[in-house]
């Protein structure tokens, strides 16, 4: 981390990567093996992410899980040591939120944010493991930007692939998500699934999600776009919602 971030007190921001899901669309593949660790160009989905984090010095992680758990927390054990001696991130700590063996079952994406909040900082990066973006940098400016604004999430949008044309969220001129209406005349895109929260985001949620409730995230961003608590980001780069194996198999033609 360079020292403009350690100055602004970015050290201690935590991420968080979804890693829970089942991949039902991506089998037979992922009857063996977790979607976060299915690879493109070599490396597997979760790894682009923690690599492109920890360049930005956000180190400290936090990963839930369901499906084939065992799987990823071996993954970054094997991993962990060949990272620390090459370029990776030398101090890498990851927590885990087991959410199968806590409550037999993944807890959808609030669900399993509010779950892991008593792991995660005031305000922390959330995103998916299955999601290949890799020209994407986490900030430490962003987050600083974030910190000192009056919003509760910050996301990045995409233009709309050809799976989503119709898109998510609206974005104002001045920075705003819209959740807009079904017949509003106004460009929508797609949510990356990348975003910045503050904890109090989640304050309709028991911390720590005891009872493991499965909750949605996009009605809670479309209840905070209304009351004006979302910035947004549109991101042109590379991204891909490695959803389906065409998908996955067409992003590994292109890195051959």
């Amino acid at each position: 981390m360079d020292a403009a971030a350690r100055s602004d007190g970015m050290t201690d921001i935590k991420a968080m990567i979804l890693a829970a899901g089942r991949g039902e669309r991506m089998r037979p593949l992922t009857d063996v093996t977790p979607k976060p660790l299915l690879k493109v160009g070599g490396k597997a989905l979760i790894d682009w992410h923690v690599e492109a984090l920890a360049l930005g010095g956000f180190t400290g992680l936090v990963i839930n899980t369901a499906w084939l758990a065992n799987a990823v927390e071996r993954h970054f054990s094997d991993h962990l040591s060949r990272w620390r001696s090459t370029s990776g991130p030398a101090a890498l700590s990851i927590s885990y939120s087991h959410e199968a063996l806590d409550f037999g079952d993944a807890l959808e994406t609030a669900g399993g944010i509010a779950r892991a909040l008593p792991l995660l900082s005031d305000i922390f990066w959330v995103l998916a493991a299955d999601v290949y973006m890799p020209g994407f940098a986490f900030l430490p400016a962003d987050v600083a930007r974030f910190a000192a604004s009056d919003k509760l999430a910050h996301v990045w949008l995409v233009p709309n692939p050809v799976h989503n044309l119709k898109g998510d969220f609206g974005l104002s001129s001045d920075g705003l998500a819209l959740n807009l209406a079904a017949d509003a005349n106004a460009a929508r895109y797609t949510f990356s699934t990348i975003g910045l929260y503050r904890k109090a985001f989640f304050d309709s949620l028991p911390t720590g999600n005891p009872q493991g409730l499965k909750a949605p995230l996009a009605p809670l961003l479309r209840q905070a776009m209304d009351n004006q608590h979302v910035s947004a980001t549109l991101y042109t780069g590379a991204w891909t919602d490695v959803g389906t194996p065409a998908r996955l198999a067409e992003l590994n033609q292109l890195s051959d």
